[in-house]
């Protein structure tokens, strides 16, 4: 039955890669014909930029219900704490790194992903996972603020046709904590469902730690009940 169900998951879940943040929209634009395509509305899924993309499709119309999962903020989310300064300093200390791939060390990618987890699997994990660190992504997240007009990451807080929307963070996220999850899910206005659920313990590469499991089938049985 878990088989099924994490299968359920994974073919909903939307996940759109982009060079940059202004691609951000662009990608969402090339997911959306799949996801209009299908028989019925999905659920759609994102984690971390992903979800920063699960909610702006979702404010397009697509989707039946969505999960934001340690998601990147949507403009107009001002929360900055101290560990998501520490985390993404590497990449946005200098300028110049908007337009470029910035790797980070073993001790800057666990102390931003793998914070909770012991050496040997974060060791494990960083070398299955690490990438070069987007730069337009995180210096056009920090722009969209100050910069006139809607930029990429832009959505209408009170879109009352939107879709349910859950956020979820772990305890322990550095990247994404839980302060900039409330705050990104207070800015939504509208007139439906929006929630939040913290789980305990948990750091942002949440999907890979032990006991994933069971968050996956609190989301989607979330997702099914709420689901239009």
């Amino acid at each position: 039955m878990r088989e099924n169900r994490t299968s359920a998951i994974a073919g909903a879940a939307v996940s759109p890669s982009a060079a940059d943040v202004r691609r951000a929209r662009t990608s969402c634009v090339v997911a959306a014909p799949s996801i209009a395509a299908g028989p019925e509305p999905p659920i759609i899924i994102g984690h971390s930029a992903g979800g920063a993309f699960t909610q702006i499709l979702l404010d397009h119309g697509f989707g039946a219900a969505a999960v934001a999962m340690n998601s990147a903020p949507t403009e107009g989310v001002r929360v900055v704490p101290f560990s998501q300064v520490k985390s993404t300093f590497p990449v946005l200390k200098s300028p110049a790194n908007r337009h470029k791939a910035i790797p980070l060390s073993f001790d800057e990618w666990k102390y931003a992903f793998t914070n909770t987890f012991d050496d040997a699997e974060a060791r494990a994990l960083h070398e299955r996972y690490a990438i070069p660190a987007n730069g337009g992504i995180l210096w056009g997240s920090v722009l969209a603020n100050f910069q006139p007009g809607h930029q990429d990451t832009w959505v209408d807080y009170r879109n009352d046709a939107r879709a349910p929307l859950l956020f979820v963070s772990g305890s322990e996220d550095h990247i994404m904590p839980p302060e900039v999850q409330r705050s990104n899910a207070k800015h939504y206005k509208s007139n439906t469902v929006t929630e939040i659920r913290e789980y305990d313990g948990y750091a942002h590469l949440l999907p890979a730690q032990q006991g994933w499991q069971q968050i996956a089938d609190d989301v989607l049985d979330w997702a099914l009940a709420h689901a239009s």
